[in-house]
């Protein structure tokens, strides 16, 4: 996760005050790219703790092709809505776009309920009927040398429906001639303290899913960024994080998956980082 590290350190450097959406205010850059080699190990950050649980949680939220964030909830802490009315106590990285976003555009919002709009989840399993997952697997299986498996969030007709317009677009996935498979996401927005590690290990683990369905390994991991930025409120955080020195990354264990119809039957526990030794977490206010 060095790469990673040298790239705050170049934001904090170079990058350029600008204003933002939120009115916190960024160090800003434009342009970058990481890679990471999954055969060397999980890409979990190492210099702060992952949300680990959290990660694996928002992607199978997404996977199904949910937009209510209170499913996001049942599947992160494991509490059915049915009869369990305490589920209300429990929030999510989602909560406060269903709370403000989503509120704002009129969806529903409840103690059993919190519709998004049609956010990535929807895009992935129903962008106009078409469910790009399958198409995406079967693409792999089928003709894994085509340079058209892509799977994109960007629906332009939907921006406006959505609580939150996708940060991470597009991602496009390369079948090597070894057996592997590697991924390059496309991000137009980044959060480079909280969001990215997030992120990182998010697609990581979603290359990992599909080259397990698909019978592949899992290969590289490329990310490209758009507006790549340190929150001014995260600025103390992030000279914090870069004291601390990297520590081995982790090992992935996972279950058999032999189709993208098992992701329902799948739980956040199914999936665990080994051997996963990581400094203190650092603590920073999401910009919403």
């Amino acid at each position: 996760m060095k790469v990673y590290l040298d790239l705050l350190s170049q934001i904090l450097e170079s990058g350029e005050e600008k204003e933002d959406r939120t009115n916190t205010g960024t160090i800003s850059s434009f342009g970058h790219q990481l890679k990471f080699n999954l055969k060397e190990g999980f890409p979990a950050v190492t210099t702060k703790s992952l949300a680990w649980k959290g990660v694996v949680s928002e992607l199978l939220w997404f996977l199904e092709g949910s937009d209510d964030e209170r499913r996001l909830a049942e599947i992160r802490f494991g509490k059915p809505r049915e009869g369990l009315t305490d589920l209300e106590k429990f929030s999510t990285i989602w909560t406060d776009n269903a709370d403000n976003q989503g509120r704002d555009l009129g969806y529903k919002n409840n103690e059993l309920e919190k519709r998004l709009g049609p956010v990535y989840g929807v895009q992935w399993r129903n962008w106009n009927g078409h469910d790009q997952i399958k198409t995406l697997v079967d693409g792999i299986k089928n003709n894994p040398y085509s340079r058209r498996h892509i799977l994109n969030a960007w629906n332009v007709s939907d921006i406006n429906k959505m609580a939150l317009p996708p940060c991470h677009v597009m991602s496009q996935y390369y079948v090597s001639s070894d057996g592997s498979l590697s991924c390059h996401m496309y991000q137009r927005s980044a959060d480079m303290f909280l969001g990215v590690p997030f992120n990182i290990a998010s697609y990581s683990l979603l290359l990992c899913i599909f080259a397990e369905i698909c019978d592949l390994k899992p290969g590289e991991f490329v990310h490209s960024f758009g507006d790549a930025h340190i929150y001014k409120n995260s600025i103390d955080q992030v000279k914090e994080q870069l004291k601390r020195e990297p520590l081995p990354m982790p090992l992935l264990e996972m279950p058999e998956i032999n189709s993208i119809d098992e992701i329902h039957s799948l739980k956040v526990e199914d999936f665990v980082l080994k051997n996963y030794k990581h400094h203190p977490a650092i603590k920073a206010k999401m910009a919403i």
